[in-house]
């Protein structure tokens, strides 16, 4: 969707509000409830959305009004961008709101979740708004050519293996086809690691080239652009993707947050969620198989584990299996544990027996 079309999105919220103030009626606006309880799954795309549950932000309270408040001036904050083709940071947003007296936030994640309120209620993107995010993409390096285009509207072609250092491609926060376009590749998988230790390793030991592998790293928590372009090198390379994580719930929820949607952004899971993504590994399985180094799981971490029992994205019998496991031994471990075996073990065994295992290596 182009900036014109979320504008007039925007225009449509603020008519609304208008109208209610002109007959009379209390303005509030509504949206989908963003709760692990709306959470559902569409077969057609074969993601977790959020359901039928909706909720109403009403000028009845005074939270809600000043919600209302802050919605309409954002919406003018982006009218203005738009106009002078300007872009801003979700961090500028929430310092732009000092200027604004009675509608300014409380807090950046106040206006973190209004940008994210606003992608549902409009059906845009934040890029659509010209918002952009703090954190950046990740890194990639595989046998890949990508086309990007520069500051400056020319074309460039990169290639992930030969035109890059150890660091690898860095992606943009766009990756859209007007921006990113694939040009060639030569591989048969994409594995996506969270760690950046984990990701040197594999690159230092030249796994991508010895097992024709594109190796993304996830940095943690994936941002937008490296979830939306793992999808597209899926969909359009017709890769399959692996994820590789540390052995631990917050690890799980990474995995989760690519194959099947974060809940926060489950209104745009379509468009960033990678529903055949697989889980590699660090498994609890993998604790007791490969006899791995461990720590004690914390309250927190059993809290989690707990938590996501009940969570519908691991409604599946591989990991209820796999935390009610972990919660019995009560340990958690790390990709880097597989070091215990000496730096080559986890290129030379450890990922080449689980990919067998999947059918992407022959024995």
């Amino acid at each position: 969707m182009s900036s014109q079309e979320a504008l007039m999105k925007l225009n449509e919220i603020a008519l609304k509000v208008y109208t209610d103030l002109q007959n009379n009626e209390i303005p509030k606006i509504t949206l989908p409830t963003r709760a692990k309880s709306n959470i559902v799954f569409d077969e057609k795309l074969n993601v977790w959305k959020y359901g039928e549950s909706r909720k109403s932000r009403s000028a009845k309270t005074l939270d809600g009004a000043y919600m209302l408040l802050r919605t309409m001036y954002v919406a003018e904050f982006i009218k203005t961008m738009i106009e002078q083709n300007k872009s801003s940071t979700l961090r500028e947003l929430y310092y732009i709101s000092e200027g604004w007296e009675l509608a300014k936030f409380n807090s950046q994640q106040e206006s973190d979740n209004l940008a994210e309120d606003l992608e549902t209620i409009t059906g845009c993107l934040r890029e659509d708004f010209r918002l952009r995010p703090e954190e950046d993409g990740a890194r990639i390096i595989g046998n890949i050519v990508i086309e990007e285009k520069t500051r400056s509207g020319e074309k460039r072609r990169i290639h992930c293996q030969d035109d890059v250092g150890d660091a690898g491609y860095s992606i943009p926060y766009n990756v859209e086809k007007e921006k990113i376009r694939f040009v060639k590749c030569d591989a048969d998988f994409v594995l996506a690691i969270e760690t950046g230790g984990m990701f040197d390793r594999l690159v230092e030991n030249g796994f991508d080239e010895t097992h024709r592998a594109i190796l993304v790293h996830l940095k943690g928590q994936p941002a937008r652009s490296t979830r939306r372009i793992i999808k597209r090198m899926n969909e359009e390379l017709k890769l399959p993707v692996f994820v590789f994580t540390d052995c631990d719930p917050w690890s799980y929820r990474i995995y989760a947050s690519v194959a099947y949607g974060a809940i926060k952004t489950a209104h745009i899971s379509e468009y960033l969620a990678t529903p055949s993504a697989q889980f590699l590994g660090v498994t609890p399985s993998d604790i007791v198989n490969y006899d791995l180094p461990t720590d004690k799981l914390t309250d927190e971490d059993v809290k989690a584990l707990k938590s996501e029992l009940t969570d519908p994205r691991f409604n599946t019998t591989f990991w209820k299996d796999e935390i009610n496991l972990q919660l019995k031994l009560g340990k958690k471990s790390e990709q880097q544990a597989l070091a215990k075996y000496g730096l080559d073990y986890v290129t030379d065994v450890y990922l080449p027996e689980k990919l067998t295992s999947f059918g992407i290596l022959r024995k």
